[in-house]
């Protein structure tokens, strides 16, 4: 759940947090009612009471990342569009730019070079076959929202919201959207022995 902690910083740091979650109620409301969708609509389509989602619209119950990312899903937007980015970021994270590869755009979201690298992903359709590559490396995907197709040796395996994939990078791989939404994941790249804790799981018929 998104709270509030100390972190040594003073109480600016937190009044700023608070800023960003009080401003999530009345984005979501206007993401709503912009697509012309009821609070009964979103519930049926997020399993969400609609009591919880008018208290969320209203600021009277504090957004959690289990409250906010099946209503990105429902929406099909990206988290971030939820949250709202704040007007001035750490710029350790922010100075980067995206980075766009193969109908993907990468999102850097660390700083250092070489070690383990973190991005947040969103891909989109492309008109061409998968073209599986190697390389050294250890690499683990996390998946938001959209569907994700990982073609990985002799298997082609689908991932969807809250699963997760890791794999040697020295096998041949792929991977981009399973349907014709985009797809939006985290992808964590490190050195050949970094490992994870979660598998792949194969794609159900």
């Amino acid at each position: 759940m998104v709270t509030s902690m100390g972190n040594g910083t003073g109480d600016e740091s937190g009044s700023e947090l608070d800023d960003v979650l009080n401003g999530v109620g009345p984005r979501l409301r206007t993401l709503r009612k912009g697509r012309g969708s009821t609070l009964a609509a979103l519930a049926e389509a997020t399993g969400i009471s609609v009591s919880t989602l008018s208290r969320l619209e209203s600021g009277g119950r504090r957004p959690s990342l289990e409250l906010l990312l099946p209503i990105a899903r429902a929406h099909q937007v990206p988290l971030d569009e939820l949250v709202g980015a704040p007007p001035v970021g750490d710029p350790r994270v922010r100075e980067k730019k995206p980075i766009e590869r193969y109908g993907q755009t990468f999102f850097p979201l660390t700083q250092q070079p070489g070690g383990l690298q973190a991005f947040k992903v969103i891909a989109r359709q492309m008109d061409y076959a998968p073209e599986p590559r190697t390389h050294e490396g250890y690499e683990w995907l996390y998946v938001l929202s959209g569907r994700l197709r990982l073609v990985l040796g002799p298997h082609d395996l689908e991932i969807g919201p809250g699963e997760a994939a890791e794999f040697d990078t020295r096998v041949p791989h792929w991977f981009g959207p399973a349907t014709k939404a985009p797809v939006e994941f985290l992808s964590l790249f490190g050195p050949q022995g970094e490992r994870m804790h979660v598998r792949a799981k194969p794609k159900k018929d």
